[in-house]
């Protein structure tokens, strides 16, 4: 009895640092519709979890009666013994009606929530319950393509690089971070054949894997050190597909020591600001657009149970009103790279430019897709391998 206590004190302490919520219905105001984010890592991390902070504020400015909460730093290293249930029961009692989780390792307990929760409609970010058909009616995945945002991030790598070494700083393994790794490497591949015109054995791609999505001291591998195994050892541009900046810190640092290096965070638009000597770019999430869409959806009870993978607005990929994934073009890219990253992105929105059509081998030369194969939709989100050309580990040892 006394440790059910104890344990019922510390998670009610630990709830009292979510956002405050509007009351609603005072004096006769209309009670708000709560929705609710779960973030993996701190709202304000200029990453992966404040893009989704920031769709959350955009959902508050453009639909009315809207009130965001959240929980960051939801993962097992901050939060030792929470579960991703208890964290949605104290938001459905908080009056939340929809919940939205964004990290991949929340996959099993949003799914439980769900279930618990029938009358609460519930969005997994990076999952698949939906393609598996383990979803419950109430739950829905999203995702953006930010296989594309990669693929500009890796040709902006290519021909910026003077070495031919370009490295990449990754988070866990799994098919999300294999699929954006392969995609990644394919963007630089294309750069330095197609537009450089030189020998594909003299472009060289490291992967390193750090173990999560960020630095969990003890835990992980320790990214800023990685940072600088990348640039010690000859690579002179580091692609990040972490959710924190030390590719960026790492490269201004080594700049100011007379070093010609460059970097591509990840994530979060944001990311290049304060480093205009370094940055060549950042492939973003711009969260905004499909969340009102959702919340839209939710408050009309219009909710659909169904996987959204979605890509960026051709029209004008940094829209913020319509482009789920964007790039930003860094300071640090020459105008004539830049034109030639223009040209780039207008050729992959029209497809002329198709990175993912065979042949295109695994690491282990097995296929992943034959001849003139144009590869779909599962065969790259459930990418098995990294791609033939790149180096580093396909799986955790």
């Amino acid at each position: 009895m006394l440790k059910k206590l104890v344990l019922t004190l510390c998670i009610t302490s630990f709830f009292l640092t979510l956002s405050p919520i509007n009351p609603g219905n005072v004096l006769g105001a209309e009670k708000p519709f709560i929705f609710g984010l779960l973030l993996v890592g701190p709202y304000n991390d200029r990453g992966y979890s404040q893009a989704h902070y920031d769709g959350g504020k955009y959902v508050e400015k453009m639909v009315p009666g809207a009130k965001m909460l959240y929980i960051d730093k939801v993962n097992p290293a901050d939060r030792p013994g929470i579960t991703i249930l208890q964290l949605a029961d104290d938001m459905v009692e908080k009056g939340a009606k929809l919940i939205i989780a964004n990290s991949d390792d929340m996959k099993d307990g949003i799914r439980e929530a769900a279930a618990m929760h029938p009358n609460v409609y519930f969005i997994h970010c990076s999952g698949d319950d939906v393609l598996t058909g383990k979803a419950p009616k109430n739950l829905g995945n999203l995702f953006g393509r930010m296989v594309y945002g990669k693929m500009m991030a890796g040709f902006a790598a290519a021909m910026t690089t003077k070495t031919g070494k370009i490295g990449y700083l990754g988070p866990l393994i799994n098919e999300e971070t294999r699929r954006l790794a392969a995609t990644c490497y394919l963007g630089a591949k294309y750069a330095w054949e197609n537009v450089l015109k030189k020998k594909p054995e003299d472009l060289k791609f490291q992967v390193t894997w750090i173990g999560f999505w960020f630095n969990i001291p003890g835990v992980t591998a320790d990214p800023t050190q990685v940072a600088q195994n990348f640039f010690n050892t000859g690579h002179d541009v580091i692609i990040s597909g972490i959710d924190t900046a030390e590719s960026v810190t790492v490269a201004k640092q080594k700049r100011q020591q007379g070093k010609e290096v460059w970097a591509l965070p990840y994530d979060y638009e944001g990311a290049c600001e304060d480093a205009d000597d370094v940055c060549l770019g950042v492939p973003y999430f711009n969260w905004g657009p499909s969340y009102v869409k959702l919340v839209k959806a939710s408050m009309a009870g219009n909710f659909k149970s169904e996987w959204l993978w979605l890509g960026p607005d051709w029209k004008d990929i940094n829209n913020h009103d319509t482009s789920t994934v964007g790039f930003l073009a860094g300071p640090a890219l020459t105008p004539s790279v830049k034109q030639a990253l223009d040209t780039f992105i207008k050729d992959l929105g029209t497809k002329k430019v198709e990175l993912l059509k065979g042949p295109i081998s695994y690491q282990d030369g097995s296929v992943f897709l034959k001849a003139g194969e144009v590869a779909t939709d599962k065969q790259v989100w459930y990418m098995k391998q990294l791609l033939k050309g790149m180096a580093g580990q396909s799986s955790a040892k």
